[in-house]
């Protein structure tokens, strides 16, 4: 792997922070008497698209203008959050932006994306499909097609990691979700690059383990299904230069259930009244899971978006 550097993570905020401010992190004080220990919550839900994914939009656009200045467009696909950071990032540079979501996804996550200058295209039934019709699409357009990962992406996403760790650097254990695997990789590319001795767990769903299993196992595991409501975990297969990341540098992976996570989205509105989607509150749930093993300890969680349907939230606070 490309390994970061300080430098690399001060050019890179240099870029995100012409888009966007850093975003908060609090330790909640609720949050705290909850769970028996500190608990610092980085709120990657107040960026522009409500997600941490604008973050590696950025600079992985800056990147593509300059090593490939004669592209046209781009073209990804996408559960919301990435492709929302790449339809802002790419109209900003004056590029088309074509996305591809699986059939039945997010009407919220569509309509922002579409309001970001993107066009929406659903297909398949589910984000590895998605990425199939992406790449057939590249071919047919002439687009530059954008993998969910990549390291000029984590390059940017490593910037929230970067203001965590500037802010509270004895954490003794930061929880991340994992979907493709771009912000897990970006804390541990950051907590090396700043020489601090944090252990990173991973969070999946218990109806997308593929990257638990293939954590536990070394090899690369595919489920056959990844039906959970937090779509930003639901992937049936690791990315593979991902996992070559994680699968040697996380301390752990935790699965937590749909119900866990709904549990979780509540308590993020109880105590510290921020939305927060599925995946968003994936890592507070696991959390909340080991609370016995964490008491009294400094830990940090990724509240890594808040881009949950209406309809859907009204059913987790009901």
């Amino acid at each position: 792997m490309h390994t970061l550097t300080r430098d690399d993570l001060e050019q890179a905020a240099h870029h995100v922070y012409q888009v966007m401010p850093a975003t908060a992190q609090y330790a909640w004080p609720l949050l705290a008497e909850r769970l028996g220990c500190t608990v610092w919550v980085k709120h990657e839900n107040h960026t522009p698209t409500g997600a941490f994914k604008v973050r590696g939009g950025i600079t992985f656009m800056h990147w593509l203008k300059r090593t490939h200045p004669d592209v046209k467009g781009v073209v990804t696909a996408t559960r919301g959050n990435h492709g929302q950071s790449l339809a802002l990032s790419a109209t900003a540079q004056g590029l088309r932006a074509l996305i591809v979501v699986p059939e039945g996804n997010s009407v919220e996550k569509n309509n922002a994306m579409r309001g970001f200058g993107g066009e929406v295209i659903e297909y398949g039934r589910d984000f590895d499909e998605a990425r199939e019709e992406a790449a057939r699409l590249a071919q047919v357009h002439g687009l530059y097609l954008v993998p969910p990962f990549h390291m000029e992406l984590v390059k940017g996403v490593a910037t929230y990691a970067f203001e965590l760790f500037k802010a509270a650097p004895d954490l003794d254990t930061v929880y991340v979700p994992i979907g493709c695997g771009s912000g897990i990789c970006a804390v541990i590319a950051t907590r090396d690059a700043l020489g601090l001795k944090t252990q990173v767990v991973g969070v999946v769903s218990t109806e997308a383990m593929a990257a638990k299993l293939s954590f536990e196992t070394g090899d690369l595991c595919e489920t056959a299904s990844a039906n959970t409501f937090a779509d930003g975990l639901a992937v049936r297969r690791p990315i593979a230069e991902a996992f070559a990341i994680y699968g040697a540098a996380a301390t752990r992976i935790v699965s937590v259930s749909d119900q866990e996570i709904t549990e979780a989205m509540r308590v993020y509105y109880t105590d510290t009244h921020n939305l927060a989607e599925g995946a968003g509150a994936a890592a507070l749930a696991a959390l909340m899971q080991e609370r016995e093993a964490m008491k009294g300890r400094k830990v940090g969680v990724i509240l890594s978006g808040g881009n949950v349907d209406r309809s859907v939230y009204a059913k987790v606070i009901g």
